[in-house]
């Protein structure tokens, strides 16, 4: 393994630490509910899904198969339009997710 690729993935992997770390040892009493720090914070959580979601998506729209993709995304958004749940819509958008992808095997 190169140096470089090794430095890198070491401070990646520190700042993710320290941004996961801190802000739950943090006294966040203080700070005002309508300040920049506190927008900030609230921001976080969906950037970090929305990331995940396009590094996870990005590799399948470039292959053939895009109906697993679609299947499940359908089925996190038609889950939590109805009952406002992110557990029942992640559960249910893994589940259509993978029952496609079993469909397509077992019809292969």
């Amino acid at each position: 393994m190169r140096a470089e690729i090794l430095t890198l993935a070491l401070i990646v992997g520190a700042c993710t630490w320290a941004f996961r770390y801190f802000p739950t040892k943090a006294n966040l009493s203080a700070i005002a509910p309508d300040g920049l720090l506190s927008r900030f914070l609230a921001a976080t959580g969906p950037a970090a899904i929305a990331t995940l979601f396009v590094a996870s998506a990005l590799p399948m729209l470039g292959g053939g198969a895009k109906l697993p993709l679609i299947c499940g995304v359908a089925a996190v958004v038609a889950v939590y339009a109805i009952a406002r749940s992110v557990v029942g819509a992640t559960l249910a958008g893994s589940a259509a997710y993978g029952l496609v992808v079993w469909l397509a095997a077992a019809t292969a």
